[in-house]
């Protein structure tokens, strides 16, 4: 295991003052990514031992509360509980089973959370722990719990540690719908948050011809524009002590986040300043361009999944308020609903014409919308019983058409 001092001033990004932050931004132009997914698989934070490689956790840490500092709003999909785990219950360690692999995780998991506590409270930045299933994620409800509070956390300048929650993923861990060594998940994830930039950081310096470890001759690829089954054929599924992926599901993860509008890089954690060099554009492993807009991702993304019998009428104020200013909808805006609709539905927003203006998926229901429109948002609890937030459609969840 590789130890560090979290005393040692190199593993500690000082935080500028404000004059300082303000006089740098000043100097310089808009960064070309702000909302950053990192993916770190657990050879890498593990260094392809049994246990946690804190010196590498450290520089990671680093490389992230520096761009926190800069105002970039940053998230980590993180591998490496159940190697974790398997450090602390070394008796279990050739065994493969679901139930030990969930027990491995179940211990390991406060491991890895107490690593990322520790290393990045010494920057003086706070850190949530969000552990997620591919269920979570199918669910409506859940799909909107999860981004609204992903969204909430990075607005506090919390950084989300997430990862599979192999504990109760039974269908994942025996065989089923894996997410592939958090892969997947970092793509699902750097959509759901409207991601610029996903990193997928691993021993590897990204994708090569053919496989490195078999061929010295293998050459580094340095931008795929399109995936096509010739590039996916360079990818191969693998199985290590460590982890879960491979470069096939890598791929699969660049398609899926690609195609939602996030470039997508894979690149090797080990490289001097991955993060921040990628983050500043810089030309490092293997990218892959976004192969649409973000927005025109999330707007096809409503507009399929929308039905239009499902309305919420408004009135010309809250038009001007959601078109001209990018405000969220609240109850004082609303007029009536058409249609029955429940929580996390995608619904069409019209004005006082009927004409459309924006969608979005909803916070409540739709005779719950009728028994708080027209009222202040501080009334809602009053009326309901309970609350979901403010507003009937948050602005992060909407989409304006017109």
């Amino acid at each position: 295991m590789r130890y560090c001092n979290l005393k040692d001033p190199t593993f500690r990004y000082k935080k500028m003052s404000l004059n300082q932050q303000n006089s740098s931004a000043s100097g310089q132009s808009q960064p070309k990514y702000n909302r950053i997914v990192v993916k770190a698989g657990t050879t890498l934070l593990t260094g392809g031992t049994d246990r946690l490689d804190l010196e590498m956790m450290a520089s990671l840490v680093g490389q992230v509360a520096r761009l926190q500092f800069q105002g970039r709003q940053m998230m980590i999909v993180s591998s490496g509980a159940v190697a974790a785990g398997r450090k602390v219950l070394e008796d279990t360690k050739q065994i493969r089973d679901v139930p030990v692999r969930q027990i491995l995780a179940a211990v390991g998991q406060g491991k890895l959370l107490q690593a990322y506590d520790q290393l990045f409270d010494w920057h003086g930045i706070p850190v949530a722990q969000a552990l997620l299933t591919r269920r979570d994620l199918s669910d409506r409800h859940g799909y909107l719990n999860i981004r609204n509070t992903l969204l909430g956390l990075l607005a506090a300048g919390v950084i989300p540690i997430i990862n599979e929650n192999d504990v109760v993923a039974v269908d994942e861990l025996s065989g089923g719908e894996v997410f592939g060594d958090n892969d997947t998940l970092s793509a699902m994830v750097a959509n759901i948050v409207d991601a610029d930039l996903l990193v997928m950081l691993g021993e590897v310096e990204g994708l090569y011809t053919r496989d490195p470890h078999l061929d010295p001759d293998a050459k580094l690829i340095p931008k795929v524009e399109r995936l096509n089954d010739e590039v996916g054929a360079m990818g191969g599924p693998s199985w290590s002590d460590m982890g879960r992926g491979g470069m096939a599901t890598k791929l699969e993860a660049v398609k899926r986040a690609t195609a939602s509008g996030v470039d997508t890089v894979i690149a090797g954690g080990r490289t001097s300043n991955a993060i921040v060099r990628l983050a500043d554009g810089e030309s490092l492993g293997t990218q892959f361009p976004a192969a649409t807009t973000r927005l025109e991702s999330r707007k096809r993304w409503m507009l399929s999944h929308m039905d239009e019998s499902d309305t919420i009428v408004i009135d010309q104020g809250a038009v001007r308020a959601l078109v001209s200013h990018n405000r969220s909808l609240l109850p004082p805006g609303v007029v009536e609903t058409l249609g029955e609709f429940r929580r996390g539905d995608i619904v069409s927003i019209v004005g006082p014409d009927r004409g459309q203006i924006a969608c979005g998926i909803t916070n409540y229901d739709s005779d719950e919308i009728d028994r708080i429109r027209q009222m202040q948002s501080t009334e809602i609890n009053d009326t309901l019983g309970h609350h979901y937030g403010d507003e009937v459609v948050h602005r992060d969840n909407m989409v304006i058409l017109s």
